[in-house]
């Protein structure tokens, strides 16, 4: 049954190159806590492929068979007013199960249809709230994939980002507010040729990723058989790459269970700090995003404490679309400082 399922999507383990996009996007479905991904590149890199893939390989969810937010059955503490409010009296929530959604955000998205809205007209005759749910409810629990994030309104930008960092939403009109969950992991894509985000903006994504179509023709040569192969016989090729699937499964979900008894030393913390230093990122939120992504790096390995491959693998991430940058210097350039400032660091 699981073969079935899997083969509507191009199979996450199958992808061909791309390391640094695989990393990034398994590091946030592991600890949503990082802030989301932003993937910039040329078109044709399988940036979207990647990101249904992700969503195919996750576990499936428990969800309020009834509720317009998906809430946890199992956790108070996340529920909707109304989920939370039925618990309280004792009702038994009806349960379902479903596979974890990816939420496509068109770029043509205004404000309302992001955040829902408010039946103002209603509020008044009746005195009760009737919310009409938008882009950030259905995503409650999912993945939210902003295609061209660089070409939406700054200030719906601003919204998306604000309700990924706080795992809320509130609506608010003429003096009437409504609150609910919205615990998603967000997915930007972006093409730099049609421009960049405000580095305000840029800074709020946990972790970014610069993508290239691959160079060697051996690597391409068996991106073309494989996906051949997929459009041939979904089913089949699903089955091949199910074992590399369900190995992927089976470490994420035990960093997930892993994560919280990672521990991170002093020295480890002052090479991050002395590092984001010599970088020269502004403010603190590099320096918080790293350590958290080098944990969900050590927990993906399997240890309980962080080392220096951890750091080291994600540092990229989490400075590329930090570092204070010369007019037409391309972000990649920091890979290079990087290297030589961490060996700086170390001595």
């Amino acid at each position: 049954m699981a073969a079935a399922k899997a083969c509507k999507i191009f199979p996450f383990a199958a992808l061909v190159g791309q390391e640094e996009m695989k990393l990034a996007l398994i590091l946030n479905a592991i600890n949503p806590r990082l802030g989301g991904v932003l993937i910039r590149g040329e078109k044709g890199t399988a940036k979207s492929t990647a990101v249904r893939g992700l969503a195919d390989l996750l576990p499936e969810l428990q969800v309020v068979a009834d509720c317009p937010f998906g809430c946890d059955p199992k956790d108070v503490s996340t529920m909707c007013q109304d989920c939370r409010e039925r618990h309280r009296r004792g009702e038994e929530l009806p349960v379902a199960t479903r596979r974890m959604k990816v939420v496509d955000l068109p770029v043509s998205a205004t404000e309302d249809r992001v955040v829902g809205t408010l039946d103002l007209e209603h509020a008044i005759k009746k005195g009760e709230k009737r919310y009409e749910p938008g882009v950030l409810a259905e995503a409650n629990r999912g993945i939210l994939y902003v295609d061209e994030v660089n070409l939406l309104d700054d200030h719906v930008v601003d919204v998306l980002l604000d309700a990924a960092a706080m795992g809320v939403n509130t609506v608010e009109r003429e003096g009437v507010s409504f609150s609910h969950p919205a615990h998603f992991l967000l997915v930007g894509t972006m093409n730099p040729e049609e421009g960049e985000l405000r580095p305000q903006l840029l800074d709020r994504f946990g972790l970014c990723v610069n993508v290239t179509g691959v160079r060697d023709p051996v690597a391409r040569v068996e991106i073309v058989k494989r996906r051949a192969a997929f459009d041939e016989d979904p089913e089949a090729f699903c089955q091949q790459w199910e074992p590399a699937q369900e190995e992927l499964r089976r470490r994420i979900v035990a960093a997930r269970t892993l994560l919280s008894r990672v521990c991170i030393s002093d020295e480890m913390l002052l090479r991050i700090a002395t590092l984001a230093v010599e970088m020269g990122v502004d403010g603190h939120r590099a320096d918080l995003v790293l350590m958290k992504a080098a944990k969900t790096h050590a927990a993906y390995a399997g240890r309980c404490e962080v080392e220096e491959e951890d750091i080291l693998a994600t540092a990229p991430l989490v400075f590329r679309h930090r570092r204070r940058r010369r007019p037409f210097e391309p972000m990649e350039e920091e890979v290079v400082q990087l290297a030589e400032t961490w060996q700086r660091v170390r001595g």
